[in-house]
Order: structure tokens, then sequence, then C-alpha cells
């Protein structure tokens, strides 16, 4: 494995998750729907926690959890555009449009979260030692929470994105309903709300 790429990994990986308490932050400013802003509290609390053990993984791995690389700048940068683009939704005066955008950036946010912790998990599985106890573990604590904000981001902004269009929504989703986590659950539950 290649040790520079896994701790750029875990550097950036860190840098997406405190990029991620900002957008959760700027998204609850944005979201009029309760159960959304019950969703996204949860996830902002649950980002809050992802930090932390990010950053006893770089401690238990020795690495420095503050240093900056140019990933790791590109990542706080594309973090930043995501909260100024639902600063100015907020300022055009279209709440329901701020929602929107809002429930865009968390999704695109969460994808890459939820890419970020499968590679925590696969170079995890190659990992012995002590490093590889602290990967696995905090994978193992984090993953099931990626993979819930992911899915379930996906459908807020499915369903909201449906709404505004004036065609038929499901709110809250019904990844939210079924507890989706997986993949094939949220087509299936996407199925399930939209048959034709």
């Amino acid at each position: 494995m290649e040790q520079k790429m896994v701790k750029e990994l875990l550097l950036q990986s860190l840098e997406h998750e405190r990029g991620g308490m900002k957008i959760y932050q700027t998204a609850l400013k944005c979201a009029q729907n309760e159960e959304l802003k019950e969703e996204w509290q949860k996830y902002l609390e649950q980002t809050e926690r992802h930090v932390e053990v990010l950053q006893n993984v770089c401690s238990q791995m020795q690495l420095d959890a503050e240093e900056q690389t140019p990933g790791r700048k590109i990542v706080h940068d594309m973090g930043t555009a995501y909260v100024a683009a639902m600063e100015a939704a907020l300022g055009a005066g279209d709440p329901e449009a701020a929602q929107c955008i809002a429930a865009e950036c968390v999704t695109l946010a969460e994808h890459t979260d939820h890419m970020n912790w499968e590679l925590i998990g696969e170079v995890a599985k190659h990992m012995t030692g002590a490093d590889g106890k602290a990967l696995k573990e905090a994978h193992k604590e984090v993953e099931d929470q990626e993979d819930e904000h992911y899915y379930h981001s996906r459908g807020w902004l499915r369903e909201l994105s449906l709404k505004s269009l004036g065609l038929k929504a499901v709110l809250p989703p019904p990844e939210e309903k079924k507890h989706v986590k997986t993949a094939i659950g949220a087509a299936r539950a996407q199925a399930s709300a939209h048959k034709r």
C-alpha cells in the first residue's frame, strides 16, 4: 500500500468532515421542512463525532492532523464553495429554492464522505497492527452512519426537487421511512414511492 496516499486519504477525509460541519450548519439555516431540520441536526452531531474519530486515528497513526497538503486545500475550498452556494441561495429570497440548493450541497458532500469511508474500509482490510486496528474501529463506528447520510440525503434531494417541479413528492422520503443504508435499499425505496 502507498502510505503517502493513505495519509492523504485520512487528511482529506478529516478536512471533508470538518467542512461537513459547516455545510450542515448552513444547511440548517436553509431547511424549511421540520423533519429535514431534525435529520440534518442529527447528521451535524454525527459529523462532529466523525471529526473526533479521524483526529483520533491520526493521533494513533502518528500523523499530524493539521498538516496541510495541496489535496487537503482543494477539499477545504470545495466545502467553502458549498457553504457559499447555500448562503447565496438564502440571500436570493426564495426559501424553497434555498432548501433545494442546501439538499443538493449536502448530497454532493455526503457522496464524497461515503466514498472516503468506503476507501478507509478497504485500507483497513489490508493494514495490520495498531494502525489497522485503529482504522477498523473507526470504520466500524462511522460507516453505517455515512451510508444513511448519503442515501437519505439523495432521497431528500429527489423529493424536494420533485415538489419544486410541481410533481408528486413523498416527504419525508421513503429512504427515511425505511431506514435505508444500502444502494439496493435506496433503489427499492424510490421505486415503491414513485410507481407509475
